[in-house]
C-alpha cells in the first residue's frame, strides 16, 4: 500500500483540471480554455487496490491584480509546501516563458520530488516531443520528465507509475468510494460557474464566482439555488441576456451535469447579482470561501 499527497502546479490553462478529472475518472474540477478557472484547491482522490492518491489541483500562478489574485496565488504556494510529489505542468504548444522561469525558482525551495508534465502532446511527432523535454530537462533537477495528453489520456499510466515510485506513506486518508474532499454544493456551484464560461465567451472576465444558497432534499428530488456573482452590473446584463435567455441557458446546461452528480432529479433556480470590487474586499472573499493563507 502507497499513499500521498500530489500538487499540481504551473501556469494557467496548462490542464491541470483535466488532468485531474482524467485521472480520478469524476468531473471533480471545472475546465475552461480561459486561466484561472480553477479557483479553490481542489482535492481529487485516487484509489485502487495498493493506493491512494490525493491530488491538489491548484489555482495557475500569475501576476495578481487584486486580493483575489493573491489569495490564488497563496494557495498554490502552500500547496507546493505540503505535499509529497509536486507535477510542474507545461503545454509544450506554448514557448517557455518568464512565467515557467518563475515557477521553477519557486520549487527549488520546496525540497520535494517533481515531476515535469509535458501535456497537450497531441498532434507533435516524437522528434518534436524529444526536442521539449531537450529544452527542459536542464532548467531543473527533475525526478522524472513525462510526455502526456490529459485531454487524451495519453501516457496517463506512465505518469502515474512515477508518481508511485515517490508516495512516502502506508495509509488511505480517504475511503476507497471517495474522490473529492470537496461538498456537494461546492461541485453544484462550479458546474454553473463553468456552463458560463461556456456561453459567455471573453465577455466575462474572471471576477465572476457562483454560490449554492440552498439545497433541499425532497422525497423524489433536490431544490437548488444557486447565486451567480459579479461585479458590474454591465456583466449581469450579459449574464441575465435578453428576456434571461442566456441564464436559461446556463440552467439547461447545468442541469444535467448536476443531476448525473446527484442521482436524481433537480429543480434548479439561478440568480445573479452585482456586489462591486468584491474580489477587493475581504469581507466577501471570506464569505465566499476563499480563506487566506498565512
Amino acid at each position: 500500500m502507497k499513499s500521498g499527497f500530489v500538487s499540481l502546479i504551473g501556469r494557467p490553462n496548462v490542464g491541470k483540471s483535466t488532468l485531474l478529472n482524467g485521472i480520478v475518472g469524476k468531473k471533480v474540477a471545472i475546465t475552461s480554455n480561459k486561466p484561472q478557472t480553477t479557483r479553490n484547491a481542489i482535492q481529487g482522490i485516487y484509489n485502487d487496490d495498493d493506493t491512494q492518491i490525493i491530488f491538489v489541483d491548484t489555482p495557475g500562478i500569475h501576476k495578481p491584480n487584486h486580493k483575489l489574485g493573491k489569495y490564488l496565488n497563496k494557495q498554490a504556494y502552500y500547496s507546493i509546501d505540503d505535499v509529497d510529489v509536486i507535477l510542474f505542468l507545461t503545454d509544450v504548444k506554448e514557448k517557455l516563458g518568464p512565467g515557467d522561469q518563475y515557477i521553477l525558482e519557486r520549487l527549488k525551495q520546496a525540497e520535494k520530488p517533481v515531476i515535469l508534465v509535458l501535456n497537450k502532446i497531441d498532434g507533435l511527432s516524437n522528434e518534436q516531443i524529444f526536442q521539449k523535454i531537450l529544452e527542459y530537462k536542464d532548467l531543473y533537477p527533475f525526478k522524472e520528465i513525462v510526455p502526456v495528453s490529459a485531454l487524451k489520456k495519453r501516457n496517463i499510466e506512465e505518469l502515474m507509475k512515477a508518481i508511485r515510485t515517490y508516495l512516502p506513506d502506508q495509509v488511505r486518508y480517504y475511503g476507497e468510494d471517495e474522490i473529492t474532499n470537496k461538498p456537494i454544493s461546492f461541485l453544484v456551484s462550479e458546474i454553473v460557474r463553468e456552463k458560463v464560461f461556456q456561453l459567455t465567451n471573453d465577455e466575462i472576465p474572471h471576477s465572476l464566482t457562483c454560490i449554492t444558497e440552498q439545497m433541499k432534499k425532497t422525497k423524489n428530488k433536490y431544490i437548488i439555488n444557486v447565486c451567480i456573482i459579479v461585479d458590474r452590473d454591465a456583466l449581469k446584463k450579459i449574464v441575465i441576456g435578453k428576456n434571461a435567455s442566456m441564464v436559461k441557458e446556463i440552467g439547461v446546461r447545468a442541469r444535467p451535469e448536476i443531476e448525473e452528480l446527484l442521482g436524481c432529479p433537480v429543480y434548479l433556480e439561478i440568480y445573479v447579482r452585482t456586489i462591486k470590487k468584491w474580489c477587493d474586499r475581504e469581507k466577501y472573499l471570506q464569505e465566499f470561501g476563499f480563506h487566506d493563507f498565512e
